[in-house]
């Protein structure tokens, strides 16, 4: 497989790395940024925790706004940020933003013509992890999280792979896609008519039904304005109260769907995935 290494940049005594790359599940080419924390250029393999970004951002958003490398730095854990959707001419798009381009929903698209390309789910599970730990010294020892869309990614992906993440966190996700614009859109188009098919993909519905449980923790903006029509933190609550899911939800007076928001909890975030991942 080649590899290209984009950009460089030292960060608080690690290094914040972009690569590009030849995807064989989504048949193009695909970035993704790496923060490696000064531990892992002693020799030491380090944890990693993926990050997944919300709707039209790319591996940059989060890298740039969130503030996370001081805190990645001293608690000595690796972020991958990949690209949100497939990238280029040949990629099927939609004039909107929240489908096609920068709007994958980290599913496996069914239905033409996004099946072609938009297999995001399998490459954030399968084809990026493994690329990440044949590359860099990193362990195997993975965590998840991400934002809005990024958040239903992360929350689905860990609940459907318990035994392969030590935690989760999301902020202001998508929690019930099903019964949302956001997802009722994205969904038809990507996996069709057949609702039905649409259930491996709903955090409120894995949880309520969970036997096997990675901990989570969730921070929501109370004055984010997609929390009443998009987001229904209160549906996840329910469905962890009904599975006795390990859950933590954050209320955040004030705090809206924004970076600022991110940047203001990024820390205990990142100390929470650090005590499942630096035993």
């Amino acid at each position: 497989m080649t590899v290209e290494n984009i950009s460089v940049n030292k960060s608080f005594g690690g290094w914040h790395k972009q690569y590009s790359h030849h995807s064989k599940t989504l048949n193009c080419a695909m970035r993704f940024a790496i923060y490696l924390p000064p531990q892992a250029s002693n020799g030491k393999k380090v944890p990693v925790l993926y990050w997944l970004s919300g709707l039209t951002c790319t591996d940059e958003n989060f890298m740039q706004k969130a503030g996370a490398q001081r805190m990645a730095a001293e608690l000595g854990i690796a972020i991958v940020a990949p690209d949100t959707s497939p990238r280029g001419d040949d990629v099927a798009d939609d004039a909107g933003y929240d489908l096609g381009k920068g709007a994958g929903f980290y599913v496996n698209a069914t239905q033409a013509p996004w099946n072609r390309h938009y297999r995001m789910y399998d490459y954030v599970v399968n084809e990026l992890p493994e690329l990440i730990e044949s590359m860099f010294p990193v362990s195997d020892k993975r965590s998840i999280a991400g934002h809005s869309m990024g958040g239903h990614g992360a929350l689905v992906i860990a609940m459907r792979n318990p035994e392969a993440y030590q935690s989760v966190s999301a902020f202001s996700p998508i929690t019930n896609p099903v019964n949302c614009p956001w997802g009722k859109k994205a969904f038809t188009a990507y996996l069709g008519r057949d609702m039905t098919t649409w259930a491996e993909y709903d955090a409120s519905l894995l949880m309520r039904q969970a036997t096997e449980f990675v901990p989570a923790l969730v921070d929501q903006g109370e004055a984010d304005d997609f929390l009443i029509e998009q987001l229904k933190p209160e549906v996840l609550e329910a469905a962890a109260n009904v599975s006795g899911y390990p859950l933590t939800l954050n209320m955040q007076e004030g705090f809206d769907h924004s970076y600022y928001f991110i940047a203001s909890f990024i820390e205990n975030h990142l100390r929470f995935h650090a005590e499942h991942l630096v035993k």
